[in-house]
């Protein structure tokens, strides 16, 4: 199993900046993609930024040139520097690994961080 704790959530004003960090434990071998994923009140969840091994980023448009995030595989920790924050940033923000064991892929979820951007 791959246990996924983020950190680091809160309130800012719009136009701050936070960092989230996800610390990842358990069984890491074989994990090769990391993303965050976000969930407003009353929306579906969206997938905001994924890196993989390499490695390579993609972001969600609606964050690109705002968000970064990073993986720091000695550490076992990804990040998320989020810059310029929108109120429509605000959301529960989830840290999501996948790992490849040879034949199977299976997903791991944290329980999420809660980022309030105020108008």
């Amino acid at each position: 199993q791959v246990q996924l704790v983020e950190s680091g959530g809160g309130l800012v004003q719009a136009g701050g900046s936070l960092k989230l960090s996800c610390t990842i434990s358990g069984s890491v071998v074989g994990i090769d993609l990391l993303e965050w994923h976000r969930q407003a009140p009353g929306k579906q969840r969206e997938r905001v930024a994924t890196i993989t091994q390499g490695p390579t980023t993609n972001y969600a448009d609606s964050v690109k040139g705002r968000f970064t995030i990073s993986w720091d595989s000695t550490k076992n920790v990804v990040s998320l520097q989020m810059d310029n924050l929108k109120p429509e940033d605000t959301g529960v923000y989830y840290c999501h690994a996948q790992r490849y064991t040879g034949s199977t892929w299976t997903t791991f979820w944290g329980q999420g961080t809660q980022v309030t951007v105020s108008s």
